[in-house]
């Protein structure tokens, strides 16, 4: 029976999108043997300000997580820009394995690059010094230190400004860099890469140094929730209802 390696990213769950939620839990019920490995890319929640949130759906979906683990089903995780304050805690009481922000996997033969996405995203520079800033201990320790309603009451801060700030910038700006993309899997040695982030999916091909590359661009769920599913025959991105 053909094993499964299952990609996810963008769920942004919340406690004001109940369906999404359930459409996440409901997927991580049916999951059986057949699925050897999920890999969540990121932005699980559309808010993570520490591992002492018991906030809608977050315990929900941290058992959830936990089931499928002790099933026998491997998840691994790669931060996103609206969760990389998920500490240990986390994944202790989740069994998910943490990975770094850059990842290459053997993928039924091929060296495959994992990504959030956002690093990728050069051109905007505004963005890319905020990620600088909120990715040091002093500043993640200093939010952590921070009582629980303050962080989610600066959290929701940040969600307005960048709301604002999408809305004056050009979608071109906040999609990747095609220098930097083949940049990154030249020095990670891969043609193929799977992301998430732009909200943007879609299968890219092109050349680097002669040999056909691919760039993968997993979906959001605010609209389409969607799975990439790869067996050893190849790939089909699964949607669920």
């Amino acid at each position: 029976m053909a094993q499964h390696t299952h990609f996810i990213s963008d769920l942004h769950l919340t406690k004001d999108r109940p369906d999404i939620t359930q459409r996440f839990l409901a997927y991580l019920e049916s999951l059986d043997q057949n699925v050897s490995h999920l890999y969540i890319l990121g932005d699980l929640f559309d808010v993570w300000v520490g591992d002492d949130d018991s906030t809608e759906p977050n315990n929900e979906v941290k058992s959830a997580l936990s089931s499928v683990v002790e099933n026998g089903i491997p998840i691994s995780f790669i931060a996103g820009n609206r969760d990389f304050l998920m500490g240990q805690q986390f994944f202790s009481d989740t069994g998910i394995t943490c990975l770094d922000d850059a990842h290459v996997i053997d993928l039924y033969g091929t060296p495959t690059l994992l990504l959030h996405g956002d690093l990728l995203c050069t051109d905007d520079i505004e963005y890319q010094k905020f990620r600088q800033l909120t990715h040091t201990t002093a500043w993640q320790d200093d939010m952590l230190s921070k009582p629980l309603a303050e962080r989610l009451a600066i959290a929701q801060h940040y969600r307005n400004e960048s709301a604002k700030n999408k809305a004056e910038k050009s979608m071109d700006i906040m999609d990747v860099c095609h220098k930097t993309v083949i940049e990154t899997m030249q020095h990670h040695q891969v043609q193929r890469l799977i992301h998430g982030h732009t909200h943007r999916p879609n299968v890219h091909t092109f050349d680097i140094n002669g040999h056909k590359a691919t760039r993968i661009v997993l979906a959001e769920w605010d609209t389409d929730s969607s799975v990439l599913d790869w067996d050893n025959t190849g790939y089909n991105i699964t949607r669920l209802t």
